[in-house]
């Protein structure tokens, strides 16, 4: 080969190289150049999204639960409050076998069956990322076993919490309610109402009575805490802290004493008591009997205690004082009586012969006498409790003069009282009769039907709040209050009180004359009539009405309690207000299958006013008082 070929190559060669050189030049540059977009816009144009980002990698927001407010009496007793204790808690979804890890636990802590039935209850109940507690109010013997040990077990810890306790066990349980887990229902609950971000850290809410109806008062406003954490999500220092708003405290209307003396006055006898001032429709007692533990709730309640109130026979979850309806039997008379005045439909003075029984479309309605009353006013009939006169009396008003007038007092509809849950009841009428039953012949509506209802009996079915709270509008000549069981809302940091200011609800155009001719036949009731034997010697003057209703249709045949299975006794009823010259408290008592009312309600009330209005203590429970009269 030639020289001059031999350079041709080398420059060929050369030539080629720098071509690839400038080639991976240009690579690299435009690489190098990419780079360098990319940090800028990194750096430059993301800085503030990515800045945020790492804050929130740094910080963490960690909630502070509020305090709940306390819930006392009118006189300041406490009946709901807090208190601090540890709890051993676990995250299933951050341990291994579930069993296993529990089975281990229990070999430092004390776990019993109690503490598992009820794990396994809110297991049930929660999602499995959620921290659930195994031990609830840990000693700290049992805080210093687990920390030594806490290394073997992670998704497991101790944790500081408020508990909500209810020192006076079953006393009042209806009225307080108590509060629960939050579950599924309970989120789309507050996420609907817009609440769902101020129950972050919470755990509880309130599931019935007080509890429930002001949970937006009691709950307060949730803190936060900015908190720095390291890679491994230690927490390294506090950083902002904002202080939680704890909730407002409650003073209800309730004399908690009082209530106690009407629970006890019941004994074991199931049924409802509600004491109401006439003057504020603030409620003075507010008894279902039987009642439960509300504390049985606030760990999460066991499934053996939560099968054993479900099935049990007394039914001690049956709010009866809200939702329990009962026919109100003779109790039902003295309205009769009022709404005939003011209708127009019988004088004071106008009388009838009570031979023992009222004909009407070939069928008897027997009075509660044999023989009868012999000649009835209105008076008379109030005081010796005279069927005859009241069924003679609807006949002659009708069903649908009797609804309206008894509508006027919300017999039928609910009172409105603070706490959720409450029934109308059934206020018969035509309309109410065609709106119930689906065809023509169960729609209509027969007059001998309304025979029945002016004796309280019949479709009539009322709650012993509705009872209450009419006898409180008789007290009070008309005027009419809601009922309620707050008194004042206090807020928690500056102790400012909030009175639940006592408005009329409305004034019931009732002439006076002939409310006055009503209050003086409950006072003959007290002084002579059916109530006179559980009132003999009261320091006050009283008015009454009582009242025993039928729990089922004798079919022509004669009531004897004896030969009756209890579940179908009648129901006792008394109600009553007093001092009969000044009214200071309105009530409604109901014993269920408590057969004569002047027996097994009537002693009740006496223990109730007694101590309201006198101080004096009960030496004997109510159900050991004789009083045999009628009705």
């Amino acid at each position: 080969m030639s020289r001059r070929s031999e350079l041709k190559n080398q420059l060929a060669e050369r030539y080629a190289f720098q071509l690839r050189l400038a080639a991976a030049a240009l690579f690299v540059l435009v690489l190098f150049g990419i780079l360098v977009a990319r940090f800028s816009w990194l750096q430059v144009m993301q800085h503030a999204r990515y800045q945020t980002l790492a804050e929130q990698n740094r910080i963490s927001l960690v909630p502070i639960v509020p305090p709940r407010g306390i819930i006392y009496d009118r006189n300041g007793v406490i009946l709901a409050h807090n208190f601090s204790a540890y709890t051993l808690e676990i995250t299933p979804s951050k341990v291994g076998p579930l069993d296993d890890c529990i089975n281990r636990l229990s070999k430092i802590i004390d776990i019993t069956p109690k503490d598992r039935r009820r794990f396994k209850k809110l297991m049930e109940d929660t999602k499995d990322f959620e921290s659930l507690p195994i031990k609830t109010r840990l000693n700290d013997v049992e805080v210093a076993k687990f920390a030594a040990n806490s290394y073997q077990f992670p998704g497991v810890e101790v944790k500081a919490r408020l508990f909500r306790q209810y020192p006076l066990g079953e006393v009042a349980s209806h009225l307080i309610g108590y509060i629960g887990r939050i579950n599924d229902a309970d989120v789309q609950d507050l996420d609907d109402a817009g609440d769902l971000p101020n129950y972050r850290g919470t755990d509880h809410i309130g599931k019935v009575g007080i509890e429930q109806s002001y949970e937006q008062e009691l709950h307060g406003t949730t803190g936060f805490e900015e908190v720095e954490i390291d890679a491994g999500g230690r927490a390294i220092r506090t950083l902002k802290r904002t202080a939680p708003t704890p909730g407002k405290n409650l003073v209800l209307s309730v004399d908690i004493k009082l209530q106690q003396i009407a629970e006890d006055a019941f004994g074991d006898r199931k049924g409802a008591l509600v004491a109401i001032d006439p003057k504020t429709g603030g409620v003075l007692a507010f008894v279902s009997k039987p009642g439960f533990d509300p504390n049985l709730f606030v760990d999460g309640i066991d499934p053996q205690s939560w099968n054993d109130l479900n099935t049990s026979p007394d039914k001690p979850l049956n709010n009866r004082a809200l939702r329990g309806t009962y026919p109100p039997g003779s109790t039902f008379k003295p309205f009769m009586a009022l709404g005939a005045l003011e209708g127009g439909y019988r004088s004071a003075n106008a009388t009838i012969n009570d031979t023992g029984a009222f004909s009407f479309g070939g069928h008897s309605f027997r009075d509660d006498k044999v023989g009868g009353h012999g000649i009835v006013d209105m008076y008379r009939s109030i005081v010796v409790s005279c069927d005859v006169y009241y069924y003679s009396l609807a006949n002659v008003m009708g069903i649908d003069a009797i609804s309206k007038f008894m509508g006027s007092m919300d017999f039928g509809s609910p009172t409105g009282i603070d706490i959720n849950g409450e029934v109308g009841g059934v206020l018969p009428s035509q309309e109410w009769k065609r709106k119930r039953f689906r065809t023509p012949a169960t729609q209509k509506w027969y007059a001998g039907e309304t025979i029945s209802i002016g004796i309280g009996q019949g479709y009539n079915a009322y709650t012993p709040l509705q009872m209450a709270h009419a006898t409180a509008t008789i007290a009070n000549s008309g005027v009419m209050y809601h009922p309620h069981l707050v008194q004042f809302i206090v807020d928690g940091t500056n102790g400012a009180r909030t009175q639940v200011e006592p408005k009329p609800e409305k004034i019931l155009p009732w002439k006076q004359a002939n409310v006055d001719v009503v209050k003086h036949a409950m006072e003959g009731v007290i002084k002579e009539g059916t109530g006179a034997k559980a009132f003999a010697g009261a320091q006050y003057t009283a008015a009454g009405k009582t009242g025993t209703a039928q729990v089922y249709s004798l079919k022509g045949g004669k009531y004897s309690e004896s030969g009756t299975k209890a579940h179908l006794r009648d129901h006792a009823w008394f109600i009553a207000y007093a001092p009969a010259e000044d009214p200071k408290i309105a009530l409604a008592v109901l014993v269920e299958n408590g057969g004569w009312g002047a027996a097994a309600a009537a002693p009740i009330a006496r223990q109730v006013l007694d101590y309201y209005l006198t101080g004096k203590q009960p030496t004997q429970a109510a159900s050991e008082v004789e009083s045999s009269d009628s009705d």
